[in-house]
């Protein structure tokens, strides 16, 4: 049985070592706490825009500025910064703080979609520390979707990336 892990590098096409090569450079200290600010501004702003109903729904019970702060403070603890999000909420456990959304390959693209277009439109952010980002959302995104799987075990539909493989 492969791992979630092993599932996530399959499904997303992001080997674990590119996922994680946001460990290599502390991208807290080279972006700022502002910049995490200003992407997961950009980025919530899209997702509760989005054209899609589907999409949105899944975000409807939650409030937008806390949204916010939740990913901001992820990222910058994820990224080389302070813990603040384990100093507000706990541990991250992410899989567990997802099931109760529907985190499939389909809502993992839509999301992914939208975290692309925000990083490309956060201009403090490099051209290097993007792909290093976008690495570690892709490899994470599915890593959820495979953990998502966990709930629902007969929900098997691959994603583009995995079709061809």
């Amino acid at each position: 049985m492969q791992s979630l892990q092993q599932k996530a590098s399959e499904w997303s096409g992001i080997n674990t070592d590119d996922a994680f090569s946001i460990d290599e450079t502390n991208l807290f200290n080279k972006l700022g706490l502002q910049t995490f600010i200003n992407l997961s501004t950009n980025f919530y702003n899209r997702v509760y825009d989005d054209d899609e109903e589907w999409f949105r729904s899944i975000f409807a019970s939650s409030e937008k500025e806390n949204a916010i702060q939740n990913q901001y403070e992820f990222f910058v603890q994820r990224m080389g910064g302070p813990p603040l999000f384990s100093q507000r909420r706990g541990h991250p456990a992410l899989i567990g703080r997802h099931r109760p959304f529907p985190v499939t390959h389909r809502a993992a693209e839509r999301w992914l979609h939208h975290m692309q277009q925000a990083l490309d439109s956060t201009p403090d952010i490099d051209d290097d520390s993007k792909i290093k980002m976008m690495n570690f959302f892709r490899h994470t995104a599915y890593f959820l979707v495979a953990g998502d799987e966990l709930k629902n075990p007969n929900q098997q539909v691959p994603c583009k990336h995995a079709a061809g493989k």
